[in-house]
């Protein structure tokens, strides 16, 4: 028996529209990440921290650039880890040693970023804080 064909999605031309919908589906995702996972509250709380800390220490616009790029690799793995982990418990509701094996992987790179954020934080704010106590 021959292959069937399979339906391929329909390809549609540039329009402002659709990205403008792109957006909104964006932005749905984070809000479903702040409002549904706890460790999401962490990291916002965490990032508003590092926004104040650097608005009252006056860090400079290259210190900022390091500031944001460490809050973006955080939300963006901890979004990342949130869809692995809402895809694996789709496809596999029972236990499977391979799906927490992908589960935990995905958890650590969450936690590779989380310190090296710090890390990035505390080189960046350490010294004017230090500045500021002494």
């Amino acid at each position: 028996m021959p292959d069937e064909p399979t339906a391929q999605p329909v390809k549609t031309g540039f329009s402002i529209r659709t990205r403008l919908k792109s957006f909104t589906y964006a932005g749905r995702g984070l809000r479903w990440l702040v409002q549904d996972e706890h460790n999401a509250w962490l990291h916002l709380a965490a990032s508003v921290t590092v926004i104040i800390a650097g608005i009252a220490l006056h860090v400079s616009l290259n210190d900022w650039r390091w500031l944001i790029f460490a809050i973006a690799l955080v939300w963006v793995t901890e979004a990342m880890n949130t869809a692995v982990e809402e895809l694996c418990d789709r496809v596999s509701p029972e236990f499977d040693p391979s799906i927490g094996r992908v589960k935990d992987l995905a958890a650590g790179a969450v936690l590779a970023a989380s310190l090296a954020a710090g890390m990035i934080g505390l080189l960046t704010l350490g010294p004017p804080l230090f500045k500021l106590m002494s």
